[in-house]
């Protein structure tokens, strides 16, 4: 009896216990579902930040075309604007089919540091969850690869502009095709793909080297087996053959000004925390004071050397500060990045007569704005960047260069002997237009 009037008692006691139980386990029910929603908002914002990016760097393709058909003569236009539409779209094949995967290895080295495995890109299943994720802190494959792809195909719109008016149109698309699938994706893998640079400790933000220098050291390669165009070098003089519409090429170098927010603010890889948001912001801060920088320098150095100002240089100055500021456009501030850009812009007036003299043909200034000047954005990282050594930048520099040249090089010997690369004299005096195309730009003005 003395026992069962103790239950209740008993039972008083044990109830703050299981209260107490229960309330730890919704608590800690309640930390997951948290912990899970956070990292649900973190990938979401990581994919959303590639996919608006990359949409933007998508239309630096529309920059690049508009760019180059105002830079060139008015019988050579039409063919510019087919080896820009072509050269996106096989680099869309050809990265999916190899380069996104060689570029991005992951464990799958082929040799340790130096060369990714050869597979198509896979992309996650429709309709995919969180528990079906291996990696749910970073983005999806889809919008990883869509970001990505569109810097590789910027490199081939580099290589378009320097060697117009006088290369023949399938063994570009040929060139292009090993550019994108192959030779880009193996030397950037060396950084962005933790290869031997990263770990050699070099530091390329955004790409001043692995993107623009790298299409400039493809098409420095080209432009030397090419040789100049018929008439730009005659009895020690320089023959200026002026492109077909300014405002074109104007309203391409705002277009790829506009796009570099993606290009540079993109590259953060990261938007699912108020930091990275904050820092996102800072890069589209300092990627436009690069390109102010550049374009002012080269308006002023433009009128002090040449009497005039030089409209080309300008919008090639504002292209070079954005090419600058592409290594490291986190850490600066904005006064420090439009010194770097205005430096790049002062890179591109004093380098394009000097390439004059040494009679290397850039129809654009690509070699220039991309290559010279990405060179010295990468050299520029020491300048903000603690952990960037000068040494670090250097091995990057000399290592994507050398690779970039001799392997461009090579399939641009290659194509020469096998089916040439360059149009007859004929073809050239009369344009590629008509004789490659058999249709015009402008069709009234001949008539």
């Amino acid at each position: 009896m003395k026992l069962l009037k103790l239950l209740p008692l008993a039972a008083l006691a044990v109830m703050p216990t299981l209260g107490f139980a229960q309330e730890v386990t919704e608590a800690a029910e309640a930390v997951d579902a948290t912990a899970t929603l956070n990292m649900e908002m973190v990938f979401i914002f990581n994919s959303l930040l590639f996919l608006i990016g990359g949409v933007l760097v998508f239309f630096m393709a529309a920059g690049f075309c508009m760019l180059e058909a105002g830079l060139v003569r008015t019988k050579n236009t039409t063919m510019q604007l087919t080896k820009n539409v072509a050269l996106f779209s096989l680099a869309s094949i050809f990265y999916y089919l190899v380069g996104f995967n060689l570029m991005y290895p992951g464990d799958a080295w082929m040799f340790q540091g130096w060369m990714g495995g050869f597979s198509p890109t896979v992309l996650e299943p429709v309709g995919v969850g969180m528990a079906d994720l291996v990696d749910v802190s970073y983005a999806s494959v889809g919008s990883d690869f869509i970001f990505q792809l569109m810097f590789c195909a910027a490199t081939a719109s580099i290589v378009s502009g320097a060697l117009a008016e006088r290369i023949k149109l399938w063994p570009f698309l040929f060139f292009v095709i090993v550019l994108t699938g192959i030779i880009y994706p193996i030397q950037a893998s060396w950084s962005w793909g933790g290869g031997w640079l990263s770990e050699a400790g070099f530091s390329d933000f955004a790409g001043s080297s692995i993107v623009h220098g790298a299409g400039g050291w493809a098409a420095l390669a080209g432009a030397l087996i090419l040789g100049p165009r018929l008439g730009k070098y005659k009895d020690g003089r320089v023959i200026p053959m002026p492109g077909s519409n300014l405002p074109l090429a104007t309203l391409g170098m705002f277009i790829l000004w506009f796009g570099w927010f993606g290009f540079n603010g993109g590259s953060q890889l990261a938007m699912g925390t108020v930091g990275d948001v904050a820092d996102v912001s800072r890069i589209f801060a300092n990627t436009n004071a690069a390109a102010a920088g550049g374009s002012i320098a080269a308006l002023i150095l433009s009128q002090l050397l040449f009497k005039k100002a030089d409209l080309t240089m300008v919008l090639n100055g504002a292209l070079a500060g954005l090419v600058s500021i592409t290594a490291e456009p986190l850490a600066p501030g904005i006064g420090l990045a439009t010194l770097i850009g205005a430096i790049g812009g002062v890179i591109v007036v004093l380098t394009v007569p000097m390439l004059d003299k040494l009679k290397i043909d850039d129809v654009v200034g690509a070699i220039p704005v991309h290559l010279f000047a990405g060179i010295w954005g990468t050299l520029a990282v020491v300048l903000s960047n603690g952990d960037a050594t000068l040494g670090g930048q250097i091995t990057g520099i000399v290592g994507i260069g050398v690779f970039m040249f001799v392997a461009s090089a090579i399939v641009w010997f290659i194509l020469k002997a096998v089916v040439g690369i360059r149009v007859d004299a004929e073809s050239e005096i009369a344009g590629l237009d008509t004789t490659e195309l058999g249709m015009e730009a402008y069709p009234e003005f001949g008539k």
